[in-house]
């Protein structure tokens, strides 16, 4: 006799319920590492699992979810169609405990716990160095990982809760990100020392003779200058390009010179000894702000953390 249909909803809420029972919420802390780190000896090390213990909890998970999660490859753990389906909510789940568990307050002198920020360039030059240091003096025990936002998808990852805050240049976000106004800086010209361009003459002319590096891995748009050269039936020449790393020692054993941000360009000026000039036509803003998910506006770790940065750039 075929069950009815009631009869067989209710016997699958009852394995659903059963299954859950069983479910150890700790293979969701491994399945996440796994998705994050795409390779099970670096996931184990960030969890505090060895090798062994996380293939086995691998092998519980894919008993249970059915499915194999992820296929190791020449570059990796790639995930499957189930796990990429999994990822985003176990994430946001793993993101809502960890919320709900801190602590109602945030005291910096006795707090033990690592901050995860995306920094851009600007950002890790003019502002890191002392944003370090003032997390040192204010919070001894807690931990900065600053990493470059050249390369990750901040938005995503502020979603994932994987970060605390974005420090950067950022178009409107929408609506679920908090944004806040950090500060502005404007373009300089900046050289080595014993230049021989003549340090006073800013005419257009001397100012396309020059041979100018451009920075390849910055983000911050320098056609006004072209703009402003073409006004005058003239052109930059660009001789090579190169990133932010290699800038300063290029600069410094070269006739080049780069358009960059003074508060860039003044952190090397002691180190490199360059020399900055002033540009001749009006420079944009270059607009730094910091950028964190809404579901964090009223916890206690990161307005700290925010009204920190906020107090840093204000120092600058």
């Amino acid at each position: 006799m075929r069950r009815s249909m009631l009869e067989m909803h209710s016997h699958h809420i009852y394995m659903l319920q059963m299954n859950w029972g069983a479910f150890d919420l700790n293979l969701l802390i491994v399945f996440d590492a796994v998705m994050q780190e795409r390779n099970v000896t670096r996931a184990g090390q960030k969890i505090g699992l060895s090798q062994p213990a996380m293939s086995h909890a691998l092998n519980r998970l894919r008993y249970m979810l059915k499915d194999q999660l992820f296929v190791r490859t020449p570059e990796g753990m790639v995930p499957t169609a189930r796990a990429e389906q999994l990822a985003a909510p176990m994430r946001r789940a793993l993101s809502e405990m960890q919320l709900a568990l801190q602590p109602e307050s945030f005291v910096a002198q006795q707090a033990d716990r690592r901050f995860t920020i995306a920094v851009n360039n600007y950002a890790a030059v003019a502002v890191s160095p002392t944003l370090v240091a003032a997390a040192a003096d204010a919070a001894p025990s807690v931990q900065l990982d600053l990493r470059p936002s050249g390369t990750l998808r901040i938005v995503d990852l502020l979603d994932r809760g994987e970060l605390d805050l974005a420090i950067g240049s950022f178009a409107d976000p929408g609506e679920r990100f908090g944004l806040a106004h950090l500060l502005e800086d404007r373009f300089v010209l900046a050289t080595r020392r014993d230049h021989p361009a003549e340090p006073g003459d800013r005419s257009p002319d001397a100012i396309a003779a020059l041979a100018y590096l451009e920075i390849s891995s910055s983000r911050e748009d320098t056609g006004f200058i072209d703009d402003w050269l073409a006004e005058h039936g003239l052109a930059r020449r660009i001789a090579h390009r190169a990133p932010y790393l290699a800038m300063p020692r290029i600069l410094s054993q070269s006739d080049l010179v780069a358009i960059l941000c003074r508060r860039i360009a003044a952190a090397y000026v002691p180190i490199d000894k360059l020399q900055l000039r002033e540009l001749p036509c009006p420079s944009p803003p270059v607009t730094i702000g910091m950028l964190w998910h809404r579901r964090l506006e009223n916890q206690p770790a990161n307005t700290w953390l925010r009204a920190l940065v906020a107090a840093v750039c204000h120092r600058l």
